[in-house]
């Protein structure tokens, strides 16, 4: 559902991704790992419109594409929205108005990218249920846990129903609870044909939801292979991913 081509970006003599290329496909949850600096963030950030690449391509289909409808869609930068209408994204800040209701966050996100009544109540009630927070829909962010914006981050990525959903460090500052149900509405959303990029600094996270997984280091596709392939080359996924990316420490974003 999501094809990247040889993406490059760079940011005047620093080239901050040279050449990445991978897919996801539907069903399908694709772990996108690097140390500090490897090029995460600009990679996710051209994924879904944010940043013009320099060269390189973005591909989505839609979901009723793969059963015959519309054709795949190309994230133009002239038009990204044709293809943006598919894609859900979920940063690694908290972005939701603290001072609004929960479920006013989610119908703002909603009619932003077209959605209108009856339907918006309809993706509104089901996020807010898919994440539990059904009974809170009325309360502010401001009053959340952690934890509790965080899962309604996701329902804001969701509310206009997206093929793709772009994941970036989702459990930044969590509580393990918060967690295991972060992991379970992901789980749910596979099920369901989602095709989803996560972006990660916890192995054991990648090790327990990524059916594939990409390695990016200095720009660069180091590594790319399902879990189960990449597990072969050491004893943990951590062990494997220090083997190909070394033990140094990173500084940056």
């Amino acid at each position: 559902m999501l094809i990247a081509t040889d993406l490059c970006k760079s940011y005047g003599a620093l080239a901050a991704v040279s050449g990445v290329s991978f897919r996801v496909n539907a069903g399908e949850i694709v772990g996108l790992l690097g140390p500090n600096g490897a090029g995460k963030t600009t990679t996710v950030s051209m994924l879904c419109g944010l940043v013009t690449p320099d060269s390189g391509t973005v591909v989505v289909t839609p979901g009723a594409a793969v059963a015959g409808g519309p054709a795949p869609v190309v994230l133009e930068p002239g038009d990204p929205m044709r293809a943006k209408r598919h894609i859900g994204l979920v940063p690694q800040e908290i972005a939701l108005y603290e001072e609004m209701g929960a479920e006013a966050n989610l119908r703002l996100m909603g009619a932003l990218y077209g959605v209108a009544e009856p339907l918006l109540s309809r993706r509104v009630g089901e996020a807010l249920a898919l994440v539990g927070l059904a009974d809170r829909a009325r309360e502010k962010p401001a009053k959340f846990s952690g934890g509790m914006k965080r899962r309604l981050n996701i329902a804001c990525a969701l509310v206009h129903d997206p093929d793709v959903l772009l994941l970036d460090e989702p459990t930044v500052g969590v509580d393990p609870q918060s967690r295991n149900a972060i992991f379970d509405n992901l789980e749910g959303l596979r099920s369901r044909g989602k095709a989803m990029l996560y972006t990660t600094h916890y192995m054991e996270e990648a090790e327990r939801l990524c059916d594939r997984i990409v390695v990016v280091d200095h720009g660069r596709v180091i590594a790319a292979d399902t879990r189960e392939n990449l597990l072969k080359l050491g004893p943990s996924l951590e062990a494997v991913f220090l083997q190909l990316t070394g033990q140094g420490l990173r500084d940056g974003a």
